[in-house]
């Protein structure tokens, strides 16, 4: 198949290989299937082969609806009144009250502390404001698909930065970007901040231990390095004894 480049309409992102970082497009694509194995909702996305002989990453766009319909979608940089110079100025805590917008905001709290979670283990410390977004579908207000979900400490390491120089987050949760504990995610998080019951957290955690399994044929069987997969697999594993799970 071959896709055209367009200046409007277009109904998929296409992103190429990394000048700096190498195999993200593998990268991303993979933590979208480990993303969706959990219950997160991605858009259709995969890998093309390009004539280089090289791997680019393909996203449907799911703000648009047939050839020339258009959903709301509004990220939570534009509902903060933030921007792209100011999208890590916030703080995970100050998410919550956004969700307010939504039509039925105990589940998507539900869903935002899925999300984190996942994010935490994959190690994708890049989810700042516009990284996160509300979508409007047949009159209600929700969490919009997971976009952008690659796992960036994997990105990191793979170019020789140390882990200790890594952030695990990109927005501090009660000031805190590094030495996250499960005290940290669960109690305070997602009981204290977000106001989740005990058996909800258990259910959500008890849904990410059920996955591992999975995730790891996902990951041996994905277009990243091996050597790539040795981290990525060693990372999660050590977040997963972080979190008990």
């Amino acid at each position: 198949s071959v896709f055209e480049i367009v200046d409007k309409g277009g109904r998929y992102i296409i992103k190429p290989q990394h000048e700096t970082y190498p195999q993200l497009p593998e990268n991303e694509d993979l933590t979208m299937r480990l993303a969706e194995t959990v219950g997160i909702e991605v858009p259709l996305h995969g890998l093309i082969y390009c004539r280089d002989g090289s791997f680019s990453y393909i996203i449907r766009r799911f703000d648009r609806r047939g050839k020339s319909g258009k959903l709301a979608v509004e990220d939570f940089a534009q509902l903060s009144g933030m921007d792209r110079e100011t999208k890590y100025n916030f703080s995970m805590e100050k998410l919550i009250p956004i969700l307010d917008f939504c039509t039925f905001p105990a589940i998507e709290r539900a869903g935002l502390f899925r999300r984190c979670i996942f994010n935490y283990l994959v190690g994708n410390e890049d989810m700042h404001l516009k990284n996160f977004a509300l979508i409007t579908r047949d009159s209600k207000i929700m969490l919009a698909p997971a976009y952008d979900f690659l796992s960036t400490t994997v990105a990191y390491i793979s170019v020789g930065k140390k882990v200790d120089d890594i952030e695990e987050i990109a927005l501090p949760l009660e000031g805190k970007k590094r030495n996250l504990s499960r005290k940290l995610w669960v109690d305070y998080f997602g009981r204290k901040r977000l106001g989740l019951n005990s058996s909800l957290i258990t259910e959500e955690l008890q849904n990410f231990s059920d996955a591992f399994k999975r995730w790891l044929t996902i990951i041996q069987s994905s277009f990243i390095s091996d050597e790539m997969k040795e981290i990525y697999i060693s990372l999660i594993e050590k977040r997963r004894k972080i979190l008990d799970i």
